[in-house]
């Protein structure tokens, strides 16, 4: 089994931008991600396209070049883009191709994701009862979670904070104006206890990320970034996932627990080696849970971590240093690619005000969504 390296990442901007398509986004992420490696798409020879609301990713071939290169489309709800880096990288690994693509790309209208409850498999008197509302889950989770660890409002206040002060030193995030954890705190409920300037919000973008056998790594660059590992996990029956019409009494942990374990495995790691994560936060509280869930610290101690600011970017263990998604917002498709690429430049020192110091050489990405679906990857130099 071949290992694989990074060798090139691409990123359009996270934002509104009326009038371009999110094929086109995708097609300027991908000539960056060439380009950071000196290659041109007709030296790819597999792609993986990732998107929610985009039915043909490939359809960019239009675009960067119909050499009849394998291009599989993947949906896999908030977890899409780390299915899409897994089953490029996979081919990479079991000597399928030696170079590689995994793209991400997405449009959403503003406002909340909306869709059928029967594309969830579930009734439609779920949706009629007012269920089918993915705010509401999250506030729901988080406030059993607060409930049981003591965990403080005043924390997931400064969560959003830390995401709107690093997203403000990103000139690719959606939203760049710092506020203040009591800015955040006078801001109206959406969900109790979630407010909304704890939410990110669904917006436009894309993300590009090109690997090769990392035996051919420094043929294309000097800064190699090793991908040690890449997993996806569904749920497990009595886990507490989004849109559950019921549970059963014994409860169980969720998919990013399960993906995070077999993630450290592979990569033969354990989370006191990460220097830098990036983990999912499609509100605060899921970043605070999270924090847990993926090893970095024990159910409870959220609130001392964020007190001492060991989450900053010059903490012990800097989270979501570009500013999540709650300052960047979230394109489904290229999120998690948004991760990597932020991973990679860290890695290679070039993420020029929200550089982790020290010299980092381990990164974690984290990704979870409906209806129970994690993925984790670990990038090393």
């Amino acid at each position: 089994m071949e290992d694989v390296a990074i060798i090139g990442v691409g990123l359009h901007p996270f934002g509104r931008f009326p009038g371009k398509s999110a094929i086109n986004m995708g097609v300027e992420a991908t000539h960056t991600a060439l380009r950071d490696a000196g290659l041109h798409w007709d030296d790819v020879q597999i792609a993986v396209g990732g998107s929610s609301e985009i039915s043909s990713v490939d359809a960019m071939v239009n675009h960067v070049g119909m050499t009849g290169v394998p291009f599989y489309n993947v949906k896999n709800g908030c977890a899409t883009a780390a299915t899409a880096l897994t089953m490029a990288s996979n081919a990479i690994r079991f000597g399928q191709a030696d170079i590689g693509i995994a793209i991400g790309i997405d449009k959403h209208p503003a406002g909340a994701f909306t869709g059928e409850p029967g594309s969830m498999d579930l009734p439609d008197w779920y949706g009629e009862a007012g269920f089918f509302l993915t705010v509401q889950y999250f506030a729901m989770k988080i406030h059993r979670y607060m409930y049981e660890h003591d965990i403080t409002e005043r924390t997931l206040a400064k969560v959003a904070a830390k995401a709107f002060r690093n997203g403000s030193r990103n000139p690719n995030a959606f939203r760049r104006k710092p506020l203040t954890e009591d800015q955040i705190l006078e801001s109206p409920y959406l969900n109790y206890p979630l407010r909304q300037y704890m939410y990110c919000a669904p917006d436009e973008g894309a993300a590009a990320v090109l690997m090769c056998r990392a035996d051919r790594a420094k043929e294309f660059t000097d800064t190699p970034i090793y991908l040690k590992a890449s997993v996806v996990k569904t749920r497990k029956l009595g886990a507490f996932e989004v849109l559950s019409p019921s549970m059963p009494t014994e409860r169980v942990d969720g998919p990013t627990v399960f993906a995070s374990k077999a993630a450290y495995e592979m990569a033969g790691i354990g989370p006191e080696d990460v220097d830098v994560a990036q983990i999912q936060d499609t509100e605060a509280g899921a970043e605070v849970m999270h924090m847990a869930e993926n090893g970095f610290c024990q159910d409870g101690e959220q609130n001392i971590m964020l007190e001492t600011g060991a989450t900053e970017i010059d903490g012990r263990i800097p989270i979501n240093t570009d500013g999540g998604l709650i300052a960047n917002g979230e394109p489904i498709g290229a999120s998690g690619l948004r991760q990597v690429y932020e991973l990679v430049n860290q890695l290679r020192g070039t993420a020029g005000e929200r550089q982790v110091p020290n010299n980092p050489k381990v990164g974690y990405a984290q990704l979870y969504g409906a209806p129970g679906v994690a993925g984790v990857s670990i990038v090393t130099r």
